[in-house]
Formats: C-alpha cells, structure tokens, sequence
C-alpha cells in the first residue's frame, strides 16, 4: 500500500470539523462527507429545504472531486445521512438522482440520523477510484 494523500480542495467549503476533504491511497478516493455550506461565504445560512440542501452538497462534492481531477463518474459508493427520513428520503432521492445517469447510479447506503452538524438536513460522503 502507497503513502496515504490527505487533501484540501481550493474553492471548496471550509470543513466544519478537523478533517482533509479527501484522502487517497493507491487511487481510491474517500472523500469526506460534504455539508450544504456555501463554499464562497461559511456563514450564509444553508439552503432552507431538502431539495436546496442536496443539491449544494452535490455541488460541494463536485468540487472536491475536481480538486482531485475526478467526477461523479468516478464514484463507486456513497453514503447519506438524512434527518427526518420519512419526509425527506424521497425528496433527497429526487435530487441525488438527477447526478448520476440510470444506469450508472453507485453503491449507496442512506442513514436516517437525529442531527447533523449545523442544523444540516443532509451530508454526502463518497467513494471514489481514480
């Protein structure tokens, strides 16, 4: 096994907590679990809806994986972590799918959680091979 990369992505949202926003090792990417923060101003309220909130941490993740010179299509696995499942599940799911084509949707796990930093509604992690 290769030295692990730890990684900062320019452009991409201040970490909410003490972690590298990706760490590589011989070419699978674990990209840290993104929140729906505003990567150009970390004190901007979050979007104020499910659907908002998915769609800023896609986005953040997008960044990230470009940072790495990586995009969705490289994902392998992704978990999610939703508060108030029942009513945002379907909803979360109507945006997430919107990322990935039919027939190449990854590996994915979805957690009903009690809270998320921030107040969040969602966080998106990934696994990735370049």
């Amino acid at each position: 096994m290769s030295a692990p990369l730890f990684f900062m992505a320019p452009g991409a949202p201040t970490p909410v907590a003490p972690f590298s926003h990706a760490v590589e090792v011989d070419g699978w990417c674990f990209v840290t679990g993104q929140m729906p923060t505003w990567p150009d101003d970390d004190s901007k309220p979050l979007p104020p809806d499910i659907e908002g909130q998915t769609v800023r941490v896609m986005e953040n993740l997008k960044i990230v994986l470009g940072g790495l010179k990586l995009g969705l299509e490289h994902v392998i696995c992704a978990r999610v972590y939703i508060t108030d499942f029942e009513t945002n599940y379907p909803r979360m799911n109507e945006v997430y799918a919107s990322y990935f084509p039919a027939d190449r949707r990854p590996a994915r796990t979805c957690i009903g959680v009690t809270g998320l930093a921030r107040g969040a509604m969602v966080e998106i992690d990934l696994l990735a091979k370049r």
